[in-house]
């Protein structure tokens, strides 16, 4: 069976030359003897992948000297718990914004550490826009303020960060890291599941800046829960998901030697959004779902305003090797996520469906 277009939003299509590669090693990785699966995590072959690994990060991110990259598993869902746990330390309050579903379990998590104020939410209109904010949506002694800059469920980003002052801004970039550049310097920490832009499920990836790691955790916190630990022991404390790590690597090398960087990561990811965005707005079968101003270039959602139009449209696309295209239960209908590794041709493929599904209904 050839390789279908995959729009899941998580786990998400890799890169096909990454496959490849990584297909290519798997029983044997350069003149070791052994996969990488096999590597004992404190060996000299693994270390030098995970140290290959810190340092395209590091390169590709243009991360600043001052913070510390984490690997830590648990996905993203466990640092709703690990950041307030690790930085709910200072006054005991933190704000948090919530514009989608994974921000509101951030936020219902957090809550169970310390004071959590709602500073904004968008759910009275079905998470379809990112609120307005200003500092007076945030406490002035707040530890930090908690965003999730792309919403995967609703197809909404963050198009501008919010002004937070000294305050620690921190986001969730699950969905969008590494599809444009990134100034980090204006994040005390950022953390993102590897399962959407950057390498199989299992792996979280948290850039955190040295002054949080000198906040005191909460009371009695696990060992493992702490991101000192991860820090101190550049995240090999107990055995690390080696093979995510040697993947990670693989896409960092694949964005800086096929691609050409983050910049031109943007006018791609661009431009395959805009093609997509055009034909949902010009083909009159078709109804965004996020208002336009906050439009995601990563997650396009869109209905018919026929539940059972919609149904048909999914099925008939997985028949045409457009695969998972069914929009979450929240929203019903279309979702197209877009992320780095598909390819500007999997999205002219599903834009020429599209019309002619139009045509047919």
């Amino acid at each position: 069976m050839a390789r279908v277009y995959n729009f899941s939003p998580g786990p998400s299509t890799l890169p096909e030359t990454v496959l490849k590669r990584a297909a290519g090693e798997l029983f044997e990785y350069g003149p070791h003897g052994q996969s990488v699966m096999e590597m004992s995590h404190r060996s000299k072959e693994y270390d030098e992948i995970h140290e290959r690994c810190l340092s395209l990060l590091r390169e590709t991110m243009n991360i600043p000297d001052n913070y510390k990259v984490l690997f830590i598993q648990g996905g993203a869902s466990m640092q709703f718990s690990m950041i307030p746990q690790n930085l709910l330390s200072v006054s005991g309050k933190a704000d948090y914004v919530v514009s989608g579903q994974f921000s509101l379990k951030a936020y219902q998590e957090a809550a169970k550490f310390g004071k959590v104020n709602l500073a904004a939410t968008s759910k009275d209109v079905n998470f379809s826009r990112i609120p307005k904010l200003d500092k007076s949506n945030f406490m002035p002694d707040s530890d930090y303020v908690h965003i999730c800059q792309n919403n995967t469920i609703f197809g909404t980003r963050f198009t501008e960060l919010p002004d937070t002052g000294n305050v620690p801004l921190i986001s969730d970039m699950s969905s969008c890291i590494l599809s444009e550049p990134v100034d980090v310097s204006k994040f005390g920490l950022i953390y993102a599941g590897t399962q959407k832009n950057m390498a199989p499920a299992g792996l979280c990836v948290v850039i955190i800046r040295d002054d949080l790691l000198e906040r005191e955790p909460q009371p009695v916190l696990d060992t493992m829960l702490k991101y000192k630990t991860y820090a101190d022991s550049n995240s090999l404390y107990n055995t690390a998901p080696t093979y995510n790590i040697y993947m990670l690597a693989l896409v960092l090398e694949w964005i800086r030697d096929e691609i050409g960087g983050l910049e031109k990561m943007q006018i791609r990811n661009q431009a395959k959004a805009d093609k997509l965005y055009d034909c949902i707005d010009t083909v009159p079968l078709y109804k965004p779902t996020a208002q336009k101003e906050y439009r995601s270039m990563m997650n396009v959602t869109f209905v018919t305003g026929n539940p059972e139009l919609d149904k048909k449209f999914c099925a008939e696309a997985r028949a045409a090797g457009l695969y998972n295209l069914a929009g979450h239960r929240d929203v019903g209908g279309m979702r197209a996520s877009i992320y780095n590794a598909m390819p500007p041709e999997g999205v002219d493929a599903l834009v020429a469906f599209m019309k002619d599904f139009a045509d047919k209904n």
